[in-house]
């Protein structure tokens, strides 16, 4: 069990892969990617890539993430902002961000209330690891 799963639960759902834009992808990303892809970055990037001068992120088909397809077709190499989504430190300076997110997300815990989430959530951010959901 991790320690995020007190609040939430990925349900694979794919909503947070919908929408016109994705994350820039960093160096360690790229590689990440190829690595779980078997494939070098040149083919990644030509294949899978929307390079714009120094930002690389991933291209976007039929408005959502080219690897989207009923679940991540590279989850085991997705960038680090993938996966610590949807507990983005924003949920715990406005409540509404919250409430935004947990609509959109079933794998939030909002049974738990805004208060009590956020007391789990700033504890596991002070540890001061990346959060891997």
């Amino acid at each position: 069990m991790q320690e995020t799963d007190i609040i939430f639960q990925c349900t694979r759902c794919g909503y947070c892969c919908h929408g016109e834009t994705t994350v820039s992808l960093d160096e360690h990303d790229r590689e990440r990617m190829c690595n779980a892809l078997g494939m070098s970055s040149e083919k990644v990037a030509e294949k899978y890539w929307r390079i714009t001068g120094n930002i690389v992120q991933m291209k976007v088909v039929d408005g959502h993430c080219i690897f989207y397809s009923e679940g991540c077709k590279v989850h085991t190499g997705r960038p680090w902002r993938c996966g610590e989504w949807p507990l983005h430190p924003s949920i715990l300076d406005d409540e509404n961000n919250f409430h935004t997110i947990a609509e959109s997300c079933p794998g939030i815990k909002k049974e738990l209330g805004y208060d009590k989430f956020c007391e789990i959530l700033a504890t596991i951010l002070k540890k001061g690891k990346r959060i891997k959901c």
